[in-house]
């Protein structure tokens, strides 16, 4: 990890896969990641952690079971620890997360959408 400046319009750029987040910082023990989002993800929770998302570009729906939340550019939303949840992008969304270290994408689910933290180059 580097201690130089980063730029998100930058670092969004150089990812090429959707729902795989990279790494674009660390603050103590959480990570701050860039990732780009398109269609639906998969219904899970994270039982030990909070996540939050801001918008960066397009429109993220994060479904709750009893309710959608609609995202849209520098929208935040923090989906509570334990909340099962299913964001869904509505065309291609850019966003980033905040969320500790070593937190997997799919939480408590896990499956073939789990997706390694990737460092930026």
């Amino acid at each position: 990890m580097t201690d130089d400046v980063r730029n998100v319009h930058d670092a969004l750029s150089a990812v090429a896969e959707h729902w795989q987040p990279h790494r674009l910082a660390s603050i103590n023990d959480y990570d701050v990641k860039v990732v780009k989002l398109q269609g639906e993800f998969v219904w899970h929770s994270h039982p030990e952690t909070d996540e939050l998302f801001l918008v960066v570009s397009g429109q993220l729906v994060i479904q709750l079971r009893d309710r959608d939340v609609v995202l849209n550019p520098n929208d935040v939303f923090v989906v509570p620890r334990g909340v099962e949840h299913c964001p869904k992008a509505v065309g291609e969304v850019h966003a980033i997360l905040f969320e500790p270290q070593g937190t997997v994408n799919t939480g408590d689910v896990g499956g073939d959408r789990t997706a390694p933290l990737r460092e930026l180059d």
